[in-house]
Formats: structure tokens, C-alpha cells, sequence
């Protein structure tokens, strides 16, 4: 059985006390809604955003065997400093820009080396899968960290339901494309609609799931809305969000950030402190959330998570599977 331990610095178990309280993080986002309106401008112009959806609450159980036991970021923290280039290369642009979106209702295509293909409702990809609260650690590859109670569901038991052939090396995700809604995809920033991908047997772990939440509720559009991947031990471009398709195959898919930039990003994006960025060093990161004189810390291998996915990669050169 995996066991998740606490590390050297975790905090004591999750109180419910440490998490912000839902009216505290409400009247933030409301204050933080306003300044937006008031004039922060994302990519492609200001406007009037519509108010967003009102999240739903979630049935959940928490997972602590594979939680951290870090007090999470506040509710504020996580919905207003996103990385979401389909809404704007600012970090406050998808918050600002993403009210337009509308993640309802949604479907889902699967194909290629699989036995039960089709496009399938959210609702049909999630069932017979109780929903389940982790809390990780999202490290994104500008050496900026959170600690983010996810909702969601193992990864793994979704795709062994579509039955993948002996020919499933890989597994390829693509985000919808919706340019009249996301206004970042109307700039050639990257080549859109986003791709990832990652090996089936990374796809299996059960560390990976497909998020539909955090803090209790559904995932804000800002945050990848309704269905987003989450790799905790991988830089956080590889978490791709609002995803369509789920496509099986024998060959390595190729993948967003690689085919912008293949000297900076990598197909395994594992975070490795001792692999920098060619514009900076990965050794250490700074906490969203904390203060100036107490935000740099040292970056774990695998973010933290080696005991649990070293064994993927061993005999790799890590320096050059980045």
C-alpha cells in the first residue's frame, strides 16, 4: 500500500480552522472581481465580464493516503494567480477573462488504441468513481508553488474503463477550442487548441487524477473548468485544463509547450531541482501566499514525491528526459 508521510517542515495535520473559511475567500474574490472590473487588463483588451457560474458543491471524501499534510492556499491564493494562455498570459488574466466561459454542459471524445470509443457526457466519464479530495502540491515551472486541495478522480480507474489495446504506449489529452470564450487562443502565443500527453504507465499511477474541484466546489473556469489533469510530481504546464479528448497511442503525442519551445520544455516536465530552466534555476521556488522575506524554499525532487514515482523513471537520464 502507498502511504503518503509527512515530510521535514509539513505542518500538523489539516485543522478545519487552517482552511479559510468559505465567507472570508467569498468576500476576497468579490473584492479581487471588483478591482478586475475596475481596470487590470488581460490579454486582447478589458471589458465587462459576465458574473461567473456560482460553484456547485461536491460529495467528497477526503483521501489521506495520498494528501499532504500542508495547510492548503487559501481559496484567493488559487482562483486569482493561474497559468491558463487560453485566457491571457497574465497571471490575473484568466480570472479576469474567463467569465465568458461556459463549462456546461461538457463531453469528452476517446479514440485511438482503445476498445470503447465514442464522446461521452462529463457525468458518464466520472461515474462509478465516488469523488475524492487530495491535497498536493502544484509546482509550476516558473519556480512558483501552491499547496491545492483537489477534487477529483484517479486518473488510472477512468482509463482502464475504455479498455486500451497492448498498443497504448501513451495517453494524449486535448483542450476545447473556443475562441469566442477564450480570448487567449485568438493570438498565436502558442499553437492551439493546447495538447498533452503522457505515458500510459504515468497515466496509471495513482497519483494522477482528473480534477473537477477544489476547496468542496467545482473547479472556477480560471482553474480549468469542468475537468483538468493533475500529475502532482510534474511542473504544473503538463496539468492541462478543460479537457475534450482522451486519445490512446503506440507513439509519444506531441505536446504543447515542446513544440513552442523543445530547448525549455520537455515531454516529462518531472520537477528536478537539478535540471534548470535556461532563463533560471529550478533549485529552489517561491510559495504563493507567504510572505517576501519567507517565500523561497528548496525544491524537492519530483516535487516531493519520489518515494512514490521514482521507480517510473529508473535508468532514465533525468538531465536528458526532461
Amino acid at each position: 500500500m502507498l502511504i503518503r508521510k509527512s515530510r521535514p517542515g509539513d505542518s500538523a495535520n489539516i485543522r478545519p480552522s487552517e482552511i479559510t473559511p468559505e465567507s472570508v475567500y467569498l468576500d476576497r474574490r468579490r473584492l479581487l472581481q471588483a478591482a478586475l472590473a475596475a481596470g487590470v487588463a488581460g490579454l486582447g483588451g478589458a471589458w465587462s465580464e459576465p458574473a461567473p457560474a456560482q460553484a456547485a458543491l461536491l460529495e467528497f471524501k477526503r483521501n489521506t493516503k495520498y494528501s499532504l499534510s500542508e495547510a492548503p492556499n487559501s481559496y484567493e491564493d488559487i482562483t486569482s494567480y493561474n497559468n491558463f494562455y487560453e485566457f491571457g498570459v497574465d497571471k490575473g488574466a484568466p480570472a479576469a477573462n474567463s467569465g465568458r466561459f461556459k463549462p456546461q454542459p461538457w463531453s469528452v471524445t476517446v479514440s485511438g488504441e482503445c476498445e470503447n470509443k465514442g464522446t461521452f457526457t462529463l457525468e458518464d466519464v466520472l461515474k462509478d468513481h465516488p469523488l475524492e479530495e487530495r491535497v498536493y502540491r502544484l509546482r509550476c515551472v516558473e519556480a512558483w508553488s501552491m499547496i491545492i486541495p483537489w477534487v477529483g478522480v484517479p486518473l488510472g480507474e477512468v482509463l482502464k474503463r475504455y479498455k486500451p489495446t497492448s498498443k497504448a504506449k501513451y495517453v494524449a489529452f486535448k483542450t476545447v477550442m473556443r475562441p469566442s470564450e477564450m480570448t487567449g487562443q485568438r493570438y498565436p502565443v502558442l499553437e492551439w487548441p493546447y495538447v498533452e500527453g503522457l505515458r500510459i504507465d504515468e497515466a496509471m499511477h495513482p497519483l494522477a487524477i482528473l480534477a473537477v474541484g477544489l476547496y468542496g466546489k467545482s473547479l472556477p473556469n480560471q482553474n480549468g473548468a469542468p475537468l483538468r489533469l493533475i500529475t502532482p510530481w510534474k511542473y504544473g504546464f503538463k496539468g492541462i485544463k478543460s479537457i475534450v479528448e482522451i486519445r490512446y497511442t503506440e507513439r509519444q503525442p506531441p505536446t504543447s509547450w515542446n513544440i513552442s519551445a523543445p530547448h525549455e520544455y520537455g515531454f516529462f516536465a518531472n520537477v528536478n531541482p537539478s535540471v534548470d530552466h535556461p532563463r533560471w534555476s529550478q533549485a529552489r521556488e517561491r510559495r504563493i501566499g507567504r510572505g517576501l522575506f519567507d517565500s523561497r524554499v528548496p525544491t524537492l525532487m519530483f516535487n516531493g514525491y519520489e518515494q512514490e514515482v521514482a521507480s517510473l523513471y529508473k535508468g532514465m537520464d533525468l538531465k536528458k528526459f526532461y
